[in-house]
């Protein structure tokens, strides 16, 4: 992969619907499954776990299992995600001109 142009790189290892939002949750702090699954409704936890573990494995999320019963489980940035912060702050700020620019231009439905 790292022999690709590099914005495939960073397409492949951050794009998806749910990778980036993953990571702006995890910028507050250490996350459980269960605390990102109620901060992100939408997504089922089935494909959580799958953004966890491709995340994981390209080295930008951290999961620690703690030896317990029941065992816990936690995920937070590594050095790498964490990198992300002025990246992924730059495209939610472009998601809201974006969708500003849409209503703007949208005439509203419920006029009619």
């Amino acid at each position: 992969m790292l022999d690709y142009c590099t914005l495939e790189v960073a397409m492949t290892v951050c794009g998806g619907v749910w990778k980036l939002s993953i990571i702006k949750y995890l910028f507050g702090g250490t996350l459980r499954f269960g605390e990102l699954n109620r901060v992100m409704p939408d997504i089922t936890p089935r494909m959580l776990t799958r953004q966890l573990r491709d995340l994981e494995e390209d080295g930008l999320v951290r999961r620690t299992v703690y030896q317990e019963i029941p065992p816990r489980v936690e995920y937070s940035l590594t050095e790498i995600g964490m990198s992300l912060r002025g990246l992924v702050g730059q495209l939610e700020e472009w998601g809201n001109y974006y969708r500003e620019q849409v209503r703007s231009t949208v005439p509203d439905s419920s006029a009619a």
